[in-house]
């Protein structure tokens, strides 16, 4: 339904004339807009604080470029972004349809073939967000639309730097709706396992919605929701089978065994249930402790909610990972010659991807200068890097070539954890990476890698949220990184 533009609405944004509101939420407010070709789109305007910050205006822009490598046929297409416009805009392609909490909420739940339409329409589209590395973080029936060309998702990828960045969610924020939110987002710890998993475990959340009119944790106020969906198995009555089956599967509490958006997919195309996920070690589990850890956080969470707090995710611990480093099977070995796939084959450029936080590592500018940090934001081309061969590990050859040629590196900082920076590329006992497989894939199937220096320790994300870190000795590395291949170096 679209609203009258209110005082002080702009007029136009760039070349979209604005026609009136079509709805507001924490990130701003979207306009129906008259595109100059004269289509109707939907006009997202950013917050007056988000824009003036730079470094948003940069994540902003980086997320709508990867938010451009979505496929639109089941998605809101990007059409055109303006990050240094005052305010900065996003322009996506208008579906002149309700939402599905329109839909169950005039005409009731769905059933048969419309119940089996939406589920595989929502997996479609996930399994397309995620394919291009983009978590949604908000998935919900208000962002459900069904339109005359089916169902399209709307809102996704660009809500992500809210919460991903400590500085731009304030203690009384948080992105999302609480019914719709995985357990790992109510955990105390601002870092990251919120990834691709929580995506799924909202698809179950709203397939249960469409099928039932209620979400599966339902209680009487937002703080006794969120201490069902950390505690309690979901009520699930009145799904059907087999979808109940498959619906049961994402909704688990562990992300680690929840199927992927692909399988979900594959799952409801072919009639079967994804095979579960393997189990970790017994000593792996007893080691990271994760009922122990969740049971902790429950004890805090009400009065968490309900003073409104910021509440993130803790980063993944444990996952039955390989131990065989690579690059290190043999220590007098050139890590040219280990078989690896992607950017570890070496003569490639590429991203660098955590894969809990669900974000690239990048180099931040700081007055014309590199900063010492290696910060996650957003990135563009001079986020590139590559690898180059170095004994029995590898360099992190930064591509860019503003600032001359760096590689990543060690900063010991007495006292705590070092500090993942820029440095000359020479090998050194601080400049030396390996790369030991988890195991695991991320949500887009590239194989995932814990990364340390021999030397000072495993790189980790931050507990403040604000860098990359080297911790000595850490056998429960809680990050890990994936390859997303850019073509030769």
């Amino acid at each position: 339904m679209t609203m009258p533009l209110r005082a002080g609405d702009p007029g136009r944004l760039g070349a979209y004339e604005l026609l009136g509101r079509l709805g507001q939420g924490g990130m701003g407010t979207v306009f129906l807009g008259r595109a100059p070709d004269g289509r109707r789109v939907a006009v997202k305007a950013l917050r007056a604080e988000f824009g003036a910050d730079p470094g948003y205006r940069s994540r902003f822009r980086s997320e709508v470029n990867r938010a451009r490598e979505v496929p639109p046929f089941c998605t809101a297409e990007v059409l055109d972004a303006d990050a240094g416009h005052d305010p900065p805009y996003l322009v996506v392609e208008y579906v002149d349809g309700p939402t599905l909490a329109t839909v169950v909420r005039d005409s009731g739940p769905l059933t048969g073939t419309a119940l089996q339409s939406l589920a595989i329409g929502v997996a479609t589209a996930l399994t397309a967000i995620h394919g291009a590395g983009v978590v949604h973080r908000d998935l919900k029936p208000a962002n459900v639309l069904l339109g005359l060309g089916g169902v399209k998702v709307i809102d996704f990828g660009i809500a992500r730097p809210l919460e991903a960045t400590s500085r731009h969610t304030g203690t009384h924020q948080m992105v999302g709706t609480v019914a719709y939110m995985a357990p790992e987002r109510f955990e105390p710890d601002p870092g990251g396992r919120i990834g691709f998993p929580a995506d799924v475990f909202a698809f179950g959340a709203v397939v249960t919605y469409a099928a039932t009119g209620r979400t599966p944790f339902a209680a009487d106020s937002a703080t006794g929701t969120a201490v069902r969906i950390m505690t309690q198995p979901p009520d699930l009555t009145g799904v059907p089978e087999p979808l109940r089956a498959l619906v049961e599967r994402t909704l688990t509490k562990d992300p680690a065994g929840r199927p992927t958006a692909r399988e979900v997919l594959d799952a409801l195309v072919s009639g079967t249930s994804p095979a579960p996920a393997p189990a970790p070690p017994p000593a792996d589990r007893a080691a990271r402790g994760p009922r122990t850890r969740r049971r902790t956080a429950v004890a805090g969470l009400t009065l968490a909610v309900l003073a409104g707090a910021g509440l993130a995710a803790n980063a993944l611990t444990g996952d039955g990972r390989d131990t065989t480093a690579v690059g290190r099977t043999d220590p007098t070995a050139s890590a040219a010659t280990t078989a690896a796939p992607g950017l570890l084959a070496g003569g490639r450029r590429g991203l660098l991807h955590l894969v809990e936080v669900d974000d690239d590592v990048w180099i931040f500018p700081n007055g014309g200068e590199v900063s010492r940090t290696a910060e996650i934001g957003g990135v563009d081309d001079e986020s590139h890097f590559a690898l180059v061969a170095s004994g029995a590990g590898y360099r992190i050859k930064w591509l860019t070539g503003e600032f001359g040629v760096r590689c990543l590196g060690v900063r010991v900082v007495p006292g705590a954890d070092g500090v993942l920076v820029t440095a000359p590329c020479r090998e050194t006992d601080a400049t030396v990476f390996t790369f030991t497989p988890t195991g695991r894939k991320d949500g887009a199937g590239r194989p995932a890698y814990r990364v340390a220096n021999p030397t000072y320790g495993t790189l980790e994300w931050s507990q403040d949220g604000s860098r990359v870190v080297v911790r000595p000795d850490d056998d429960d590395a809680r990050t890990s990184f994936t390859f997303v291949d850019r073509g030769p170096a």
